[in-house]
């Protein structure tokens, strides 16, 4: 009686292995195929979010470049006053004007030699004044350190948004010693990348 009974659990041993592999051959079938479509649907998914943050930086971008461009004032017309007119060296210079009691300093069209200073190493000038700067006819160091106490006024009056920066910041002997080929404090910090 036992004899047979060694048959049947053997019998019954091949047949729950062997039902238990065509479970998992028919799970793998079943639940590897949805998680290689679910992986696909994931990846392009992510692959269209990407998509849409890289749009909406771009007309961040677009909308930032319209927005300064619009700040930034257009630079006066260059027609100086017949008391101001003073003889300047370079042919590129524009006439000073006179506003009430305060002088405009001479302004150049382009930098001299078409290589403009690096003005962000004066502090308090960041890239969006410098641009501003720019705009107004200010390229070089020599420029602004040449700049009396009542031009200076004229320049600090009409810097939109950063009215007062020229005497706060001390613009004037900075430039004097950048103009000097020397160095500050400030822009040894903008040379090494630790302000911009």
């Amino acid at each position: 009686m036992f004899e047979e009974w060694g048959f049947l659990l053997t019998e019954i041993w091949v047949l729950l292995a062997l039902a238990a592999l065509v479970g998992l051959v028919a799970g793998w079938i079943i639940w590897g195929g949805r998680a290689e479509a679910a992986g696909t649907i994931v990846t392009d998914r992510l692959r269209a979010d990407l998509e849409a943050c890289r749009k909406r930086l771009a007309e961040k971008d677009a909308r930032i470049a319209t927005l300064e461009d619009a700040t930034l004032p257009a630079v006066p017309p260059a027609t100086p006053a017949p008391e101001a007119v003073v003889p300047v060296a370079d042919s590129n210079d524009r006439m000073p004007e006179t506003t009430g009691a305060d002088v405009r300093p001479a302004t150049l069209d382009t930098p001299r030699d078409g290589i403009a200073d690096d003005l962000k190493k004066i502090k308090g000038i960041g890239p969006k004044l410098e641009k501003l700067c720019n705009r107004l006819g200010f390229w070089h160091y020599e420029q602004i350190a040449a700049w009396t106490e009542e031009e200076a006024a004229w320049v600090d009056a009409n810097l939109e948004g950063f009215k007062g920066r020229v005497t706060r910041d001390g613009w004037v002997a900075q430039a004097t010693v950048l103009a000097k080929g020397g160095t500050t404090a400030f822009s040894k910090r903008v040379d090494t990348g630790d302000v911009y």
